[in-house]
């Protein structure tokens, strides 16, 4: 169960991969308060009903639609839209990541990656959605 502290910023993490949502929930909860899904219906039962700084997205989730659907359909909506977005994948072509920015994605890391760059560039995104409103 999540241990929500009011002075931590909301992270939405998407993964398929059950290593890596342990992997990704020990490192984040020292910085944010951190909530896991991996498949859409799983996220959209997050996003309604919790208020979010920042997504980190998997391009790889299990049922029908992937992280970049789920992305380009929160980046359509007014509701979320301004959530920033930090695509975190595999998919390391030149190509996935042209996929990844063209579904709106505002950052992009091809796995494996530093953990001091994954934990920055999650601070940095919240940050400038927190200023920008």
């Amino acid at each position: 169960m999540n241990n929500i502290s009011s002075n931590k910023m909301n992270l939405l993490i998407s993964e398929d991969d059950f290593e890596n949502k342990v992997f990704l929930d020990v490192l984040l909860k020292q910085h944010f308060n951190v909530f896991i899904c991996d498949s859409a219906e799983t996220f959209y039962e997050l996003l309604n009903t919790n208020k979010f700084d920042v997504i980190l997205m998997d391009i790889s989730i299990f049922g029908e639609k992937n992280g970049l659907q789920l992305t380009k359909e929160i980046k359509s909506s007014p509701l979320y839209k301004h959530i920033p977005v930090v695509c975190y994948t595999a998919h390391a072509r030149q190509q996935d990541r042209i996929n990844a920015f063209e579904a709106g994605c505002d950052y992009y890391l091809a796995k494996p990656v530093e953990n001091d760059t994954l934990v920055n560039t999650l601070i940095e995104a919240a940050k400038k959605e927190e200023a920008n409103n």
